[in-house]
């Protein structure tokens, strides 16, 4: 795999990505999350006082146990409920779609059983694209490497 710019958005330059955990549940757990897409990252960076997106290059190291969701699926939604449940995982690095603001509550719903599978499917419908990958385990940190940071404008 060749290398690639990564994107974070935080409110502080990161030059040392941690695993981030907490009581906060995500869509692929607990880890250090970023995405391909810049634009993304700036909206991530918006929701915070001071917003900067961290930019980094990776490497990912093809040993890692590392789960990619090329397709929103049955099988990345079910991955999105049990993480979001709290339940761990044993990847390294997981990749795929976010379930971005649009649909973060019809996830809730499904979960809840507001809603069933298909008309999570139905409401499921972005407006852009959207991409994570979530850097999981320590071993999966050292794929990064810091390049540099920028401020944000605020809209």
């Amino acid at each position: 795999m060749s290398k690639t710019l990564v994107y974070h958005g935080s409110s502080i330059e990161i030059r040392e990505p941690k695993i981030i955990s907490g009581i906060n549940t995500k869509d692929f757990g607990e880890g250090f999350y970023c995405t391909v897409i810049k634009e993304q990252a700036e909206r991530w960076a918006r929701r915070k006082k001071t917003p900067v997106v961290n930019v980094y290059s990776t490497l990912i190291d093809e040993k890692l146990n590392i789960l990619e969701f090329k397709t929103m699926t049955d099988e990345w939604l079910d991955f999105i409920v049990a993480c979001r449940s709290g339940k761990k995982h044993d990847y390294d690095i997981v990749i795929g779609s976010m379930a971005n603001d649009q649909i973060y509550n019809y996830v809730n719903d499904f979960i809840d059983g507001i809603i069933t599978r298909e008309q999570f499917w139905s409401l499921a419908k972005f407006k852009y694209p959207t991409h994570q990958i979530n850097y999981c385990t320590e071993r999966a940190l050292k794929c990064l490497k810091f390049e540099n940071s920028e401020k944000v404008a605020i809209d």
